[in-house]
């Protein structure tokens, strides 16, 4: 009998045990939250914060001037394009408080996390006074720093980089000064290209170097191609597959030191050649980081430590394509993360559903946006993949000023899975990329493409939209209705084969595949008898849609036959020489009726 109440008092004991460390662990109804860093995932993460909890002190530590500022924008602040500087302060910390009640604290770092006893020491940058903050959830977003290679000659003062609001008040003071005249700029990604537009609006000469062969590192150089047109068009200096190695002064000029030798005087220069996560202040707190370097979460923005979040370009994401950890410094991402880690904080089960990496850069008059992964990365992760190219204009030919499209779709050949996507023009690329992207993140295959139905009027679109085009074409590829042959293959060819151009003659004369025979498809059936029936014939034409239809007409009649996906037009893009002029051509015209 004793022993059975000794049994019952333990159980009880335990129960209570269990209770007590329960509501140690749990959350405040109106936690004391901290964040750290401002701008898209710190300002997000406060204001969600607190339309889920009225109740709850929120604190907000920014140790520069500007708590929610557009950085996206800074360029175009620079370039005039936009001319109120106040039009990139989103949120103030007067504006923060007033509408939300937020105590933010400006030209204040934290200095250290302390997770066992949950406080933080923030240091006014002022006045140097220290004091400890306790919390009950922290979220970091200290974003990313700009990378300045240690190469001799780089802490001269004319040399900058521009990932805030006094970046941009820097540049902008030497731009402004007399007799600055010519700016180089270090790297061709999206603030690269940005940069390098703006300042030829303000009417410096440009010079661009890019250690890749290809601007837009994160696309496939095929579909760079038509902007290094464009920078050319424009008169940028542009140096591909070059590198800075040095700076030096040489009388009153700042002179750029390339790795061929090559020398470029400047006014002054700006370093665009990437960011790294700023990951101090984690690290010396005894957070984990992932692979990639980034601050390790999961898909709630949790870290390591039990109630510290992170959000932003610091923190390690998990691809949404391959599934793998990646870096991708996106603002868009950022806001959401943002917001998660607040619902997760207040009792919401949110969560992270990767990123996709979509995103768009404006160059002159085109712009470029893609989604997904590039054939590059596709390659380097060893995943198998598909591609297909159309060139379709933006809206219907018969309507004033329609441009094409040079769209990359790129799919799983075993069930048509969409992995990526990439399109350059003047028009209309946001849009097909922007539904390329929600397809992707619905789980839909290139099938699903075929059966979008996407608005349509002469003024702003097709009938069969480009995204259904490249449905039509990548279903086409995945049900093996055609055949494809690649560029590349030409130089490994050893067996017999006949290129066949069924473009017009004059369009054959305008430029064409060495060695191709050109019989336009048209003429095919009357003109079988001309085409030899062993060797395996590789046909294009211009855009892909009539080597398609040639195709068809002759697998069907016996012949060996594939067809070149994007025709001509991206054979020369290929090869480096884009003769194909980038308007809507006639033949075009008469294929879409």
């Amino acid at each position: 009998m004793w022993n059975f109440y000794y049994m019952v008092i333990l159980v009880l004991l335990m129960t209570a045990a269990t209770c007590c460390f329960s509501r140690k662990e749990a959350m405040s109804p109106s936690p004391r939250i901290l964040i750290v860093g401002g701008v898209a995932g710190g300002a997000s993460a406060a204001a969600r914060a607190r339309r889920l909890s009225e109740e709850s002190s929120i604190v907000l530590f920014e140790r520069g001037p500007y708590v929610s500022f557009a950085n996206c924008g800074l360029p175009y602040h620079i370039g005039g394009v936009i001319g109120e500087r106040n039009r990139l302060l989103l949120q103030t910390p007067e504006s923060l408080h007033a509408r939300f009640r937020i105590d933010v604290r400006v030209h204040t770092e934290v200095v250290s996390i302390d997770p066992v006893s949950q406080t933080v020491v923030a240091r006014n940058l002022k006045t140097g006074q220290e004091t400890r903050e306790p919390y009950d959830a922290l979220v970091l977003s200290p974003g990313a720093e700009a990378i300045r290679p240690a190469i001799p000659g780089i802490q001269d003062d004319r040399i900058f980089t521009l990932r805030n609001m006094g970046d941009m008040d820097a540049i902008l003071g030497a731009v402004s000064r007399d007799g600055v005249g010519r700016a180089l700029v270090v790297g061709a990604g999206y603030i690269g290209l940005e940069l390098a537009e703006q300042f030829h609006h303000r009417g410096l000469a440009v010079a661009l170097v890019e250690r890749l062969p290809h601007v837009m590192g994160v696309a496939d150089p095929e579909m760079t191609f038509p902007i290094h047109e464009e920078l050319s068009r424009h008169g940028v200096d542009l140096r591909l597959g070059r590198s800075v190695t040095a700076f030096e002064k040489a009388g009153g000029e700042l002179v750029a030191l390339l790795d061929n030798g090559d020398r470029i005087a400047c006014d002054l220069a700006i370093l665009c050649v990437g960011v790294r996560p700023e990951t101090s202040l984690a690290k010396a707190a005894g957070l984990a980081l992932g692979a990639t370097g980034g601050i390790l979460v999961d898909d709630r923005m949790r870290t390591s430590e039990p109630n510290i979040y992170a959000v932003g370009d610091a923190v390690e994401i998990r691809d949404f394509t391959s599934g793998d950890a990646a870096l991708i410094p996106l603002a868009g991402p950022a806001n959401r993360q943002g917001r998660i880690a607040a619902e997760v904080i207040l009792g919401r089960d949110s969560r992270y559903k990767a990123t996709q990496g979509t995103a768009i850069c404006k160059v002159f008059d085109l712009s470029f946006a893609m989604t997904g992964l590039s054939e590059t990365v596709l390659q380097r992760k060893g995943m198998a993949y598909r591609r297909v190219y159309v060139y379709p204009p933006d809206h219907a030919t018969y309507y004033p000023g329609a441009h094409p499209i040079t769209l990359k779709l790129l799919f799983d050949p075993k069930d048509g899975r969409i992995l990526g996507a990439q399109a350059v023009g003047v028009a209309g690329v946001d849009k097909r990329i922007d539904v390329i992207a929600v397809a992707q993140r619905a789980g839909l295959t290139v099938f699903d493409l075929e059966d979008l139905e996407l608005c349509y009027a002469p003024p702003f679109g097709s009938a069969k939209d480009p995204v259904n085009m490249a449905g039509f074409v990548a279903a086409n590829v995945a049900r093996e209705d055609v055949l494809l042959w690649e560029p590349e293959e030409l130089a490994s060819m050893t067996e017999a084969r006949l290129l066949l151009d069924v473009r017009t003659p004059a369009e054959h004369a305008q430029g064409s595949i060495p060695g191709a025979v050109c019989l336009p498809v048209d003429d095919l059936r009357a003109r079988l008898g001309d085409l030899p029936r062993d060797p395996e014939l590789l046909v294009f034409c211009q855009v892909g849609l009539r080597g398609y239809i040639a195709a068809r007409l002759l697998s069907q009649l016996g012949f060996r036959v594939r067809n070149l996906s994007g025709g001509y037009r991206r054979y020369a893009m290929w090869h480096g020489t884009h003769t194909v002029p980038l308007a809507c051509e006639a033949p075009m015209q008469r294929e879409e009726s």
